[in-house]
């Protein structure tokens, strides 16, 4: 059974950084793309950032510039460095893991941008 952890999540205050980390366990496939969403209250999840197999990256517009998304395939570990944080990257951040066998989701990591 596929499972996802993040870790990394916290209160930060504005123009400051955080680091979030998400291994990915139980497959007997890699994961083809990882990646990171988030939820504010009140909105719909939306996409942040995500990397695949091969290193292709993707960003949402509003992080471009600002977070930067890495992995370590050997570990099926994904990395979501944030800089320069706003009050709206307030959310919970959620890990993807993406295989053949289908889409896993981590339980969400609080981030709170506030001063």
């Amino acid at each position: 059974q596929v499972r996802v952890v993040e870790s990394g999540g916290g209160l930060a205050q504005p123009g400051g950084s955080l680091r979030l980390s998400c291994a990915a366990s139980g497959s007997m496939f890699r994961f083809n793309v990882m990646g990171w969403y988030r939820q504010a209250p009140g909105k719909q999840r939306e996409l942040v950032a995500t990397i695949s197999l091969g290193g292709s990256t993707k960003y949402a517009d509003s992080v471009k510039g600002r977070f930067t998304i890495s992995r370590d395939n050997a570990k099926d570990t994904v990395y979501l460095q944030m800089n320069s944080l706003r009050p709206e990257d307030t959310a919970v951040y959620y890990c993807n893991a993406e295989g053949p066998l289908g889409v896993n989701w981590g339980q969400g990591t609080q981030v709170t941008v506030s001063s």
